[in-house]
């Protein structure tokens, strides 16, 4: 995987992304990853790799149609929303699926401005790829409350969800996807490197693909540092 910062013209890129390969970790009852090839060079003169995958592999955003019915899909979201000015809230240390309340990060939230980008960072993304990363701590849906009160309508976490994730529940209640989402938010899920930010006025970039009714895309997700501001 990535790690570290990527040196560019003004500044530096922060990767927040991980990469796509087969087997990797998904939601509990998703689509396996499988990424083969289908055409080879010495075959035809080209590379041509096969992707099978589900909407929401990998780090992804969620669309508010993801879990709430005729609510906007992917390729309608406006992506100027997911290119801004972003705030880390770290909430480290944690056990095994700890429930976040809102009175915990209560005294970052007041310095929130409408308009971030607001992402949670646990550092469970350095669990990825293990069975334990299933057993992430999660947010209360009060903390949703709180973000959309503070004018965040995109929030991020590097956990597999800000809601508790099930190990044998087909059909999981999600209350935190269900109140921020039901208001028109975007869920960024799976991010990684967010303790690798330390710049006092970092910018996210991150795009989805453009699929047609689709209730979320997996996205190349990075922080840009300006010069002066990076290490």
């Amino acid at each position: 995987m990535t790690t570290g910062a990527v040196p560019s013209r003004g500044g530096r890129i922060i990767d927040l992304s991980h990469p796509l390969r087969s087997g990797m970790p998904v939601f509990p009852g998703d689509p396996e990853v499988r990424i083969g090839t289908a055409a080879t060079i010495p075959e035809v003169g080209v590379h041509v790799m096969s992707l099978e995958l589900g909407s929401h592999s990998g780090t992804h955003v969620d669309a508010p149609s993801h879990s709430i019915d005729g609510a906007a899909t992917i390729d309608t979201v406006d992506l100027g929303r997911l290119m801004g000015p972003v705030r880390v809230i770290p909430v480290t240390g944690l056990e095994p699926r700890t429930r976040i309340e809102v009175d915990a990060v209560s005294e970052h939230l007041a310095a929130v401005r409408p308009g971030e980008i607001v992402l949670f960072r646990t550092d469970w993304s350095t669990r990825f790829g293990e069975p334990e990363y299933l057993d992430h701590p999660f947010l209360d849906a009060s903390v949703a409350v709180a973000l959309l009160r503070a004018g965040v309508t995109v929030m991020g976490v590097d956990t597999l969800n800000p809601d508790e994730t099930p190990l044998d529940d087909a059909a999981p209640r999600l209350p935190f996807h269900d109140v921020f989402l039901a208001a028109g938010g975007l869920i960024i899920e799976n991010l990684t490197n967010l303790g690798r930010i330390t710049a006092a006025a970092p910018h996210f970039v991150g795009l989805p693909l453009a699929i047609a009714g689709g209730d979320g895309s997996p996205l190349r997700a990075v922080v840009i540092e300006e010069a002066d501001a990076a290490d």
